[in-house]
């Protein structure tokens, strides 16, 4: 099977779900209206001293966006991420991911900012308002690691399988040198583990009749490099057995196995097949925005000519 060029040129561009836009309008629109209303941000971002009884900013923080920078970066990522994405899982499942892990995502930083608070005594932690739809482009670098891992990035010249460990090394690096950028690192790495918990464990795949993603290519160790690996997994079996409630051998043989055969999806073959499905929809788009680029430019050389 070939690999299939990330997307380029003029057709990039088009393409965009209605879903994803009517996303990207909510997006501008809180940030337009904290601009119009700076006291919103008290209400609908995630300050965890208000948090209750405001229990509604666990949903809304995570498509607030306070500054420009921050509501470009969101809209251009939902985009074009999720052009990919959405027609692979379904507008259903692709809007239920985003909801899920923004909601996980904020859950899991309140109670963080609790905990921080209780530590150090620092009333900052329960003050700080946080919002931003940081955590689900992060969990959309995990869903292009699942679905098409060994594509290369020609500008990075990196397989996108290290795309989510990059965004939460980097965002690492970049809060010791900004005190800003670190309000956002707990959301991308929340977002990051979120994701990978949701489709490793709880996507349903109507299809196989399974949930998850149980194949050894999206095991959490293959966030690290392979020298960490035999660390790493033992740890995360711990909290494979404490998240799915039995132990690995009940796993496999009540979950992935019925009358002593393998079900479908439960086996790398399943994985195989769906990343072939990812690279198979990325090929077609391709291939659309390429017909449209060449049928654009020959209507162009026509009109010129006639105008001639």
């Amino acid at each position: 099977m070939s690999t299939p060029a990330v997307p380029g040129g003029s057709g990039s561009f088009t393409g965009f779900t209605k879903l994803c836009k009517g996303l990207a309008v909510v997006l501008i629109g809180g940030h337009i209206l904290v601009q119009l209303f700076p006291a919103v941000v008290n209400y609908l971002a995630l300050i965890p001293a208000r948090t209750i009884p405001f229990a509604w900013n666990l949903l809304t923080a995570g498509y607030i966006e306070q500054s420009i920078y921050g509501v470009v970066v969101s809209t251009v990522g939902l985009l074009f991420v999720g052009k990919l994405l959405e027609p692979i899982w379904g507008s259903r499942e692709f809007l239920k991911f985003i909801f899920v892990v923004n909601f996980l995502t904020s859950l899991c930083v309140f109670i963080t900012a609790i905990a921080l608070y209780y530590i150090t005594q620092e009333e900052s932690y329960l003050y700080l308002p946080v919002s931003g739809f940081y955590g689900i482009l992060a969990g959309f670098l995990v869903g292009i690691k699942q679905m098409i891992p060994d594509q290369e990035l020609p500008v990075l010249k990196l397989k996108a399988k290290w795309l989510p460990s990059l965004a939460v090394l980097v965002s690492i690096a970049i809060s010791f040198w900004t005190t800003g950028a670190a309000t956002y690192l707990p959301t991308i790495i929340f977002g990051t583990y979120i994701s990978w918990i949701y489709l490793r464990y709880w996507q349903r795949k109507p299809e196989a009749k399974l949930k998850g993603d149980p194949s050894d290519d999206f095991a959490f160790s293959t966030f690290f490099p392979e020298l960490l690996r035999p660390v790493i997994d033992p740890i995360a079996s711990i909290f494979h057995r404490m998240l799915c409630g039995r132990s690995e051998s009940r796993d496999n043989a009540e979950d992935y196995t019925a009358a002593g055969a393998p079900l479908p999806g439960s086996d790398p073959i399943e994985a195989s097949r769906r990343r072939e499905r990812g690279a198979r929809a990325l090929e077609e788009r391709l291939a659309a925005e390429r017909l449209a680029a060449a049928r654009s430019a020959q209507e162009s050389g026509k009109d010129a000519t006639e105008n001639v």
